[in-house]
């Protein structure tokens, strides 16, 4: 091994290396590119850091001037990739090595300005390292090694694309190192393009797999899971603990119930700056937080010194998230307890978890409060204070308080102070760890639980009721605060329409009157009255359930529609039905209607009788067609001519009046003789009338205005083009 990296190893404490650390420093390994797949927590930062040692450093172990980088450390999170910078910062102290750092939510100006002064290692997130390549802030022109960690996770992130681009421009002679906790398909096919004669290296054992972590399934109901963090976090007393959730808004809301409960605690999520979560995990190393709640992206990969305990508030979706949580605590040889939060609906999935990870747990209930104040008693009796030595101040002190009170009451006063330094625990209710999954997977029916009898009571009555909107739910903690009783000693409670009637237990009743006091008033200006004996409680009985509305009364007592009085109703039977087609069945073989019958009038639009006059009626074809207006007043003869009155003028005549034959033009359309135009009255020619037998282009519509035909000039009529106008332009 290089001199100055045996000697920072030293100096931090290292006597053995981990099975890593030894599989990636073989010296027969020593410039190859390799493939390794390490479990979480095995030293992997410092075994890649000793690997690419002998690339980057020159013969005496040390580094050169500050230029263009040598190595590139590429790692999927800021966090990730800053705790890698720290790692090989202690590991190269030794050899004077530069270190630069391009991750995103850092000043990008900040980052160019310390690659133009030279650095000569990197450690970058891929997406800001593109940036700096894109831009030309970064030179891969001397890069020597390159190493990808968690090489799967910067994948599962979607950052093939920035890797292939990265790998594409550095250059064809380097050395690349892929280390990954799993290599599936996509991690194998990226190392055969851009790996050359790489060499596999696993260490991964199905054996030792977490082997310095205890599992422990911690069975709670739903509304006691909040409760059963507090509880572990109170009875292990880890220096720091991480507890994991599924999305951000659960992270905040835990670290303000955590907050509030007296724990120092800080968040790790993606919708705090890089800035914010940098200084939440400075608290977690310098000791100011014990807490910190995370997501499973915002805590991959991070490493504290003295974390100790890992709880899953909600259950991972698979089992290599249950392993890379787990994996923050128990790293490099250090133990660790990792618990897992189990309501009765997540059962199932905690038992699948636990399987395909090839997990064995201890399921129990978690800390119940009396477990909690014994573990803090046994802490305060084993603590290192008792064995120190004091001041001459403490010691004089000490025999004042002596001079004052008793040892017995120093020492009260001792553990009373101890105690107020931590969070109460809470009161849990007990579920049966060994029990069946439940929930919505359970498919036995709940046993319910017989009511142990109350016993021997005194009824009071409280001068509401239903009339005054008396509930229960308001009443109960009512009595409870006025009589400084639980409500186990709190029996019926009956709801009438003017009072209440509760029953309390007698064994409490002394106790409930001194409470109350002489003038027996509750809140709200309730009167309190003891009664001598049990009361008459109405027989109003309980509600009746939805199954016994069922068949309950006989079919004829139930008023139905069919029961109403009819009254002057009369059905469509009963209307006189006249002389009309529709109000009877149409016989088919019946000759059909006469004419008469067609004339009828019709009914308005919209009515039922137009749907039936339309359904019913029938065309006579058996009659000629029906000629039109101008081929009926042919048929009936000419007009007589037109006969002035006294003092009007006589009839205009015409150039064709008199003359047979006509105006000889084209046919007439009012259906006279061809060959002439039918005279108007007043001697001029009438105008043609509209018919559909007139096939001519000069048919008007009734109602309709004539479409004139459009000559050149695109003006309407009849009438020809102008000759001899101007030309068109």
């Amino acid at each position: 091994m290089i001199s100055t990296l045996a000697a920072a190893l030293e100096k931090q404490g290292y006597d053995t290396l981990t099975p890593v650390q030894e599989s990636v420093t073989n010296p027969e390994l020593e410039g190859k590119d390799l493939l390794v797949s390490a479990q979480t927590g095995s030293g992997k930062t410092v075994g890649f850091g000793l690997a690419i040692g002998p690339t980057i450093l020159t013969e005496d172990g040390t580094f050169g001037p500050a230029g263009r980088p040598l190595a590139l450390c590429i790692a999927p999170t800021r966090e990730l990739a800053l705790q890698v910078k720290r790692e090989l910062q202690w590991l190269y102290a030794p050899a004077g090595v530069v270190m630069a750092s391009t991750v995103g939510g850092m000043d990008f100006r900040d980052e160019k300005r310390a690659l133009e002064r030279g650095a000569h290692i990197v450690v970058s997130t891929p997406g800001r390292l593109k940036d700096h390549i894109m831009r030309g802030t970064l030179d891969m022109s001397d890069m020597r090694a390159i190493v990808l960690d968690e090489a799967d996770e910067m994948l599962d992130l979607g950052f093939r694309e920035d890797l292939e681009f990265i790998l594409g421009k550095a250059p064809a002679d380097r050395r690349t190192l892929m280390f990954s906790a799993t290599v599936p398909p996509m991690i194998a096919k990226l190392a055969k393009s851009y790996l050359t004669d790489s060499v596999r290296v696993s260490t991964v054992t199905k054996e030792s797999q977490h082997s310095d972590i205890e599992y422990r399934a911690l069975t709670c109901t739903q509304y006691d899971a909040d409760n059963a963090i507090i509880n572990a976090l109170r009875y292990y007393d880890a220096p720091n603990a991480i507890v994991f959730a599924n999305t951000r808004a659960m992270v905040t809301r835990l670290t303000t119930r955590l907050s509030n409960r007296g724990f120092a605690t800080v968040a790790l999520s993606g919708e705090l700056s890089q800035q914010e979560r940098t200084h939440a995990l400075q608290a977690m190393r310098d000791g100011r937080a014990k807490v910190c709640v995370a997501t499973d992206v915002a805590a991959r990969g991070i490493d504290l010194p003295n974390l100790e305990l890992v709880i899953h508030a909600e259950l991972p979706t698979n089992a290599e998230i249950l392993l890379h949580r787990s994996g923050r605590t128990g790293r490099a040889g250090r133990k660790g307890i990792s618990a897992l939060i189990v309501t009765p609906k997540m059962r199932r999935r905690a038992e699948n978890l636990l399987k395909w990870g090839k997990l064995k747990a201890e399921w129990a209930s978690p800390p119940s409060a009396d477990e909690v104040k014994a573990k803090d008693e046994e802490r305060l009796l084993t603590d290192e204070v008792w064995s120190s030595e004091f001041t001459e101040g403490e010691t004089e002190f000490a025999a004042k308080l002596l001079a004052e009170h008793t040892p017995e009451k120093i020492a009260a006063a001792y553990l009373r102070l101890y105690q107020g330094k931590q969070s109460a625990p809470e009161e849990l209710t007990v579920v049966d760890p060994n029990a069946p999954a439940g929930g919505r997977d359970s498919r036995e029916p709940r046993e319910r639980k017989e009511r142990a009898p109350f016993g021997p009571s005194k009824w009071f009555s409280v001068d509401v009721g239903r009339e005054g909107k008396a509930e229960a739910r308001w009443l109960l903690p009512m009595i409870c605060k006025a009589g400084d009783i639980t409500k186990n000693e709190i029996g019926a409670i009956r709801i009438q329409p003017q009072e209440t009637f509760v029953e309390i237990s007698e064994a409490a009743v002394p106790n409930f009157l001194k409470a109350v006091g002489g003038d027996m008033s509750l809140e709200n200006q309730a009167k309190l009255t003891a009664l001598d004996g049990p009361p008459q409680i109405s027989e109003r009985g309980a509600r009746p359930s939805k199954r016994s509305y069922d068949n309950d009364k006989p079919r004829g007592e139930y008023k139905g529609r069919d029961d109403k009085p009819r009254g002057d109703y009369k059905s469509r039977d009963d209307k006189p039905r006249g002389d009309k087609r529709f109000d009877k069945p149409r016989d088919h073989s019946a000759p059909p209607p006469s004419r008469q019958d067609d004339m009828a009038p019709v009914a308005k639009p919209g009515s039922d009788d137009t749907a039936r006059k339309s359904r019913h009626k029938k065309t006579d074809f058996s009659k000629p067609a029906r000629k039109d207006h101008g081929d009926a007043v042919v048929a009936r003869g000419p007009k007589p001519p037109y006969k002035p009155r006294d003092g009007e003028r006589p009839a205009y005549k015409g150039k064709s009046d008199g003359k047979p034959g006509g105006f000889k033009g084209k046919p007439s359309a009012g259906g006279g003789k061809p060959g002439g135009f039918k005279k108007a009255d007043d001697g001029r020619p009438a105008k043609p009338r509209a018919s559909a037998n007139d096939t001519s282009k000069r048919f008007v519509p009734p109602g309709g205005k004539p479409a004139g035909r459009k000559g050149p000039g695109g003006k309407g009529g009849a009438q020809p083009p102008k000759r001899g106008g101007p030309k068109a332009r």
